[in-house]
């Protein structure tokens, strides 16, 4: 992850840049993926919900190392505390504009506020018809001393299809509305419309800030275009599991629910304990279905961590998801003549290009392109029982210097997921 914001900053060098950690960090652990971009030279983090922003604060990240912000909040919420935080609040309603203004005046903490302008997505934000009205009451806030609009910003609807014509649309629609709010004498300090393909590839959006989210995790975000290598990224997660059963059956042995799938021929049958409950999608089941989600099977526990993997030498293969995948388990086909047995380590997908470019070892694009869906779900989708290991060393993070999975020393009772936060060097991330 921090190699991955270095290479995301060389994408962006005239803009700062804001690692997005919403959802628990895309699934791959919300404080210490925030240390690793931290460490890679980020020096704001973005969060949708308030919680979120309240997490990283109570976790250390104090305001000395990162500016936060964030961005999706619904009536109720406590700004009194995002304030006392010192977390800079998205506005997208004239409700939170007066909120923000109400906690300020009650903490005595002005607001710092990012007005976020609907500039064709259709989803959270002010209408450019309305932007008037709400930028005179921003201002009037701003006179009285408990609000400060410091940004202005927006969302892209089409980044990932790069070079349609929306994205252009979109940037004359922000950059009329930051015309607007500093016509009202309010001095913008950052406008920022780029997530993770508008960092990549347009860099016309780049502005004063750049928000890349699911590239900080080495996948790309525009996979038709380019694998994660091409833009200098690589997956920081890898997902394995051990085999829990391993056993023999007979030709025609109907695998799992609504038999979808049935033996050819005798052979072995592998259970890997990982379901729909850990995020495993149910799309991805295979045999009548479809072709199932793709495993590495036979290899190293190393395969999918960063090298690239031989199966000539190794003896690993890719086998896909047999019949439907449960609750908390799937099934494989090993074939007649496997030597896998209970215990050994499978890799349902790493830090590789995918298969598509060649990998041996899958990917979670991969794994995206069998459920039909995209990365992004593939891996914020993963569970809490999922145990996560972080390797790779981040200077400068105090009391980080043993490898655990969720907190235990580690003594992994079945493969994790791990993530790399960074390079390793010595010692491990937790």
């Amino acid at each position: 992850m921090r190699d991955n914001v270095r290479a995301l900053r060389d994408h962006a060098p005239t803009a700062a840049l804001m690692a997005v950690v919403k959802a628990d960090a895309y699934g791959h652990g919300l404080v210490p993926s925030a240390w690793a971009a931290l460490a890679g030279g980020a020096t704001w983090l973005g969060v949708a919900q308030a919680a979120e922003a309240l997490a990283l604060r109570a976790a250390g990240i104090g305001p000395g190392d990162a500016r936060i912000l964030t961005w999706l909040q619904a009536p109720g919420v406590d700004f009194g505390a995002l304030l006392a935080a010192d977390v800079d609040v998205s506005v997208a309603a004239p409700w939170a504009l007066d909120g923000v203004a109400a906690a300020a005046r009650a903490t005595g903490r002005p607001a710092r506020v990012h007005l976020k302008i609907d500039t064709g997505l259709g989803r959270n934000g002010i209408m450019p018809a309305d932007l008037p009205g709400a930028v005179a009451r921003a201002a009037a806030l701003q006179a009285e001393g408990v609000v400060r609009v410091v940004g202005v910003w927006t969302h892209l609807a089409y980044a990932d299809e790069p070079g349609h014509p929306t994205i252009a649309a979109q940037r004359v629609v922000l950059d009329d509305a930051v015309r607007t709010v500093e016509a009202a004498g309010i001095e913008v300090e950052v406008r920022h419309a780029a997530n993770s393909a508008a960092t990549l590839t347009a860099p016309a959006l780049h502005y004063d800030l750049v928000r890349p989210g699911l590239a900080v995790y080495g996948l790309s975000p525009v996979p038709q275009v380019a694998p994660p290598s091409s833009f200098g990224l690589r997956p920081a997660m890898t997902l394995q599991a051990r085999l829990a059963t391993v056993k023999d059956v007979p030709a025609g042995q109907g695998v799992s629910y609504a038999h979808l799938y049935t033996t050819a021929q005798a052979t072995r049958l592998g259970v890997v304990p990982l379901g729909y409950a850990d995020g495993i999608p149910r799309h991805a089941s295979g045999g009548s279905a479809g072709p199932g989600g793709p495993v590495y099977v036979g290899g190293p526990e190393t395969a999918g961590l960063g090298s690239p993997a031989d199966p000539d030498a190794d003896g690993g293969r890719v086998l896909r998801v047999a019949g439907r995948v449960c609750m908390d388990q799937v099934v494989l086909d090993l074939g007649p003549y496997a030597a896998e047995r209970a215990g050994d380590v499978v890799t349902l997908f790493g830090s590789t290009d995918g298969l598509a470019h060649s990998a041996a070892v899958p990917s979670a694009q991969d794994w995206a392109a069998a459920a039909g869906t995209i990365s992004y779900e593939i891996v914020t989708r993963l569970g809490a029982r999922v145990p996560r290991v972080y390797v790779g060393h981040v200077p400068g993070v105090p009391g980080r210097t043993a490898a655990t999975v969720t907190g235990v020393p580690v003594a992994p009772p079945a493969a994790p997921a791990t993530a790399d936060a960074g390079t390793a060097e010595s010692g491990s991330w937790t």
